[in-house]
Order: structure tokens, then sequence, then C-alpha cells
């Protein structure tokens, strides 16, 4: 995939691993379009990216995600890249919660349904470009849940199972690539209420998407997420090819 010349956009983009992925693709010589709902922060993020835009706009509704679709179709239509970014987390206990449903329906919203729903709305557009990409930012989590993180991780393994069909899907198409990248802890705003401060910078995680693109890595394991898909990688090599697509 190249790495410059391209116009991105980033939910969730003005702040975390979002801002510190519009930064590192921005410097590489690409157009940035981050979306947010706070108009504030989004201005204060346009000031550290040179030529970007922002929209501004609700990512959890439906009608805000059509809105946003057709902005980006009509005002930037060389758009060829989207990276859903923006994600939902509660941390609590179950045995303490009384409204857990209420909080695994707000994550699942907005880590898995809002993703499905905007990748088909823009996947048409996409689809006219020469070379395109849709890319899932997934989690840690994947591989696993946390007494304190109770329904989160089963957003984020319902996003990565569908991100691998939505990559079987569109494998033959070779302009339209399916990129998912999986960081741990990381140490910002959003993961602050579970010890964010001892993750890794968000900027780690975006060395390591330039990366990926770079290289045509479509799995981006970060960090820690690395010993968890090595060990993956190695159990799935002594599968036969005829139980890997039972």
């Amino acid at each position: 995939m190249k790495t410059t010349g391209n116009t991105i956009f980033i939910t969730g983009g003005s702040a975390g691993i979002g801002l510190a992925i519009a930064k590192k693709l921005n410097a590489a010589g690409n157009k940035i379009i981050i979306n947010g709902r706070n108009e504030e922060r989004l201005e204060k993020a346009l000031l550290e990216l040179d030529g970007a835009a922002a929209i501004k706009g609700d990512w959890a509704d439906t009608s805000e995600r059509i809105r946003i679709a057709n902005e980006l179709k009509n005002n930037y239509p060389d758009v060829n890249i989207i990276i859903n970014n923006a994600g939902a987390a509660f941390g609590y206990l179950l045995s303490e919660e009384t409204n857990a449903v209420e909080k695994a329906q707000i994550e699942m919203n907005i880590n898995y349904f809002a993703i499905i729903h905007f990748n088909e709305l823009m996947i048409p557009h996409l689809l006219q470009k020469e070379e395109s990409a849709i890319i899932n930012i997934s989690s840690l989590a994947v591989y696993g849940s946390h007494k304190f993180l109770p329904t989160y991780g089963a957003t984020k393994a319902a996003l990565h199972s569908y991100t691998v069909a939505l990559r079987y899907t569109y494998e033959e198409q070779k302009n339209l690539q399916v990129y998912e990248v999986y960081p741990p802890l990381t140490n910002t705003e959003f993961s602050s209420y579970i010890g964010g401060e001892n993750g890794i910078p968000p900027s780690e995680v975006a060395d390591e998407l330039l990366n990926g693109l770079e290289n045509n890595q479509f799995d981006v394991p970060v960090g820690e997420t690395k010993i968890y898909a090595a060990a993956i990688s190695e159990a799935m090599s002594k599968i036969t090819p005829e139980a890997n697509h039972s």
C-alpha cells in the first residue's frame, strides 16, 4: 500500500491513538481528515496537522454516520483510506454494576456496529479508487477479557471476526485492502482509568501502522500484542490447510 499521497479519514482523530496516527500519516505526505464530537478538541488537533480538515459528528449516531459519509464523498472525493479508530470502553466490576447491559450496548454500538455501517456506506466509493484501504483499530483485548473491562473485549473480538471476513470478501479485488491494528495498553486519556500511564506511547501504534502499510502487513500487532500474535501464528502453522478452512 502506498504511504504517501493518500486522503485519509480517521474517526476519533482529535486525541490519543487517532491523533498520533493522524500526525504520523500527515508527516508522511497524506491529506488528513479527522472526526470527533468535540469542536474545541478538533480545532486544537488541526493546529498540529498540516493542511488537515475536520468533520464534527457523533460516531455513535446512525444519522450522523450517514451525514459524515456523504460529506466525505461530496467534499473530499479523493478519500481512499478509512481508519475506524473511535471507540468506547467502560471499566467496572460485574459484581457491582447494575447497568452492565447498557454499557455493553454502548460499547458494541461504537466498537462494532458503527464500523460495519460506516464501511458499508464507504466501500462502494473506495472500490472506485486505484488503491484504497480500510483500517480497523482493534485491541490486545481480542485475545482475552479482563474483569475490570468485562464487556469491552467481546466487542473487539467481534470486530476482529468481522475484519477477517471483510478481508476475505475483498481479497481478490486488489484495490481494497483491509488492515487490523492491535494496540496493547496505551498511554492516552481514553485508558487513564485502567492505568494507561503504564502503557506504550500512542506514537508507537502509529509507527507500527505505517510500517504495516509499507509492507502490506494486514495484521499489525503492537507491543505486547506481538507475543500473542506470534503464539497464535505458530499454532496455526501446525494446522493442516484442510483444517484451517473447515
